[in-house]
C-alpha cells in the first residue's frame, strides 16, 4: 500500500509547549493512524515527515520508536513503516477455531494440506500412550480468518476411535464431527507452549519470513482418562498474543472467563 501524504497530515508542533517535541509528534502520528489508516498502510517516510513538520530526522526517529514500542506500527527492512494489524487474544480452551473465530466476527476458513491414516512413529505413539504402528487419522490443515493465514494444526487421533472418519470429506470442525458423530466430547486437557521460528515449509504457508516467531502449542486432549487427540499448532506470533487468566487457590473469582477471547 502507498504511503500516506505527510503534507496532508492535521497537527502542528507548538515549540512553546512544555511537552517534549517527540512526544507531541508521537500523538499526532497516533491520531493520524487511528483516523486515516487501516491496518497495513504505509506511513510516510522520515524524510517527509522531518520536512512537514520541521524535525530533525532523529526527532522524527524517536516519535517513531516509541509507536513501534507500543506495537501501533512496525518497520519492515527495506519496505518501510506500516499500520500494524492487531493480535487477537488467543485465551486456549477446548473449543473448535471456527467457533472462535465466529465469536470474533471473522470469517473462518481452512485448507485442508493432509487427511489420512499413517501408523504411529515411535514419537507419536509416546505422545498417544500407544503401540508403535498403530493406526492414526492424520488431519493438517492451513487455517485462516479473512483470507489471512493464521496458523497451521496437526491433530493425530486413534484411528480405532472414528471409524469411518476417512470415508467422508474433511471435517470442517474437527471438534464438533468428534462430538456429533463418535460422541468424543473433549473434556480437558494439557497444553504445552513454546516459542519456535518459522521453518522454510511452515513459513511459506502462514506467509511469513523464515525464521519468523511463532507460537507452538502441542496438546493432549481427553475423554474421561482416555487420550484422543494429540495435536501440534503452529499460530503467528505477529497476529497472536496469548491470554492466560490467573487465579488464587481458594479465591473465588471475580471475572467470567467462561466466553472465551477478550472483546
Amino acid at each position: 500500500m502507498a504511503p500516506s501524504d505527510a503534507a496532508a497530515m492535521a497537527g502542528e508542533i507548538d515549540r512553546h509547549n512544555g511537552t517534549p517535541i517527540y512526544i507531541q509528534l508521537r500523538e499526532i502520528l497516533r491520531a493520524h493512524i487511528a483516523s486515516a489508516c487501516p491496518p497495513g498502510s504505509a506511513l510516510p517516510s522520515e524524510r517527509d515527515l522531518a520536512e512537514r513538520f520541521g524535525l530533525a530526522r532523529m526527532t522524527v526517529r524517536q516519535a517513531i520508536d516509541a509507536l513501534v514500542g507500543e506495537e501501533v506500527i512496525e518497520r519492515v527492512v527495506g519496505l518501510g513503516t506500516f499500520v500494524r494489524k492487531p493480535k487477537l487474544d488467543l485465551q486456549v480452551k477446548l473449543t473448535s477455531y471456527s467457533e472462535e473465530m465466529q465469536r470474533r466476527g471473522m470469517v473462518p476458513a481452512a485448507k485442508v494440506l493432509s487427511f489420512e491414516q499413517i501408523g504411529a512413529s515411535a514419537f507419536l505413539a509416546r505422545e498417544l500412550q500407544l503401540e508403535e504402528g498403530t493406526p492414526l487419522v492424520r488431519f493438517r490443515r492451513l487455517l485462516l480468518a479473512d483470507n489471512e493465514p493464521m496458523s497451521v494444526d496437526e491433530n493425530f487421533i486413534p484411528a480405532h476411535r472414528v471409524p469411518g472418519l476417512l470415508d467422508g470429506e474433511p471435517p470442517t470442525s474437527l471438534y464438533n464431527v468428534l462430538s456429533e458423530r463418535f460422541g468424543l466430547v473433549m473434556e480437558w486437557g494439557e497444553d504445552m507452549i513454546e516459542a519456535t521460528a518459522a521453518s522454510p515449509s511452515t513459513a511459506r504457508l502462514l506467509n511469513v519470513e523464515v525464521g519468523s516467531p511463532l507460537l507452538k502449542i502441542q496438546r493432549h486432549a481427553f475423554v474421561a482418562r482416555a487420550m484422543v487427540d494429540y495435536s501440534v499448532s503452529y499460530y503467528r506470533a505477529d497476529r497472536y498474543k496469548l491470554w492466560v487468566p490467573l487465579q488464587r487457590p481458594g479465591v473465588r473469582p471475580t471475572r467470567n472467563y467462561a466466553s472465551g477471547y477478550r472483546p
